[in-house]
């Protein structure tokens, strides 16, 4: 998928060197040491945001959302790749409504091949006439009313056994990793 957000994710590259703060002689020193733990104080404000969990959802995109992943386990001494965190995506697909004891495809829009790894994936189904929300999956003590919820390379799907056709606006979101 060509097309993927990344967030409001802030530099924390040196927009100026500390030294040169040090190094300007008409400068107070208490004022140098005040501009220089502003600039250490802003680098901390930005790598604290940039490990937030974005609440972004969109249904065109796949949005990088925030979350950082261990390092892929499969690395090692021998590997070519440097271990690093992981950054996890997310892409909302608009379901529709549920089926009707059936199951229901519908396309996800992303290229999955054997490096991508999934890590939640849930929804939220609603019945706006009833006022009636459940989420997916649904688990129930009354088994014929669970509704399961699955993906595969092409697409999301949900399988009912009963009738949840009133349910006209489903939700579900994809959260993944690619190595």
């Amino acid at each position: 998928m060509a097309n993927t957000n990344y967030g409001a994710f802030i530099p924390t590259s040196n927009v100026w060197d500390v030294n040169d703060i040090y190094n300007i002689k008409k400068i107070d020193p208490q004022l140098q040491e005040l501009l220089v733990r502003l600039y250490q104080n802003l680098n901390n404000m930005a790598l604290s945001v940039n490990v937030k969990d974005s609440a972004f959802y969109d249904n065109a995109n796949e949005f990088v959302n925030g979350q950082q992943w261990f390092p892929n386990p499969a690395l090692n001494s021998a590997s070519s790749t440097n271990a690093t965190t992981r950054q996890v995506y997310r892409k909302v697909v608009n379901f529709g409504a549920l089926p009707n004891a059936a199951t229901k495809t519908v396309a996800h829009g992303l290229t999955i091949n054997s490096t991508y790894t999934f890590t939640r994936i849930y929804g939220c189904a609603s019945d706006t006439t009833n006022k009636v929300y459940i989420p997916l999956p649904y688990a129930s003590a009354t088994l014929i009313n669970n509704i399961e919820l699955k993906v595969d390379a092409t697409n999301a799907i949900i399988i009912t056994a009963a009738n949840y056709a009133s349910f006209t606006t489903t939700y579900v979101i994809l959260e993944y990793i690619k190595f």
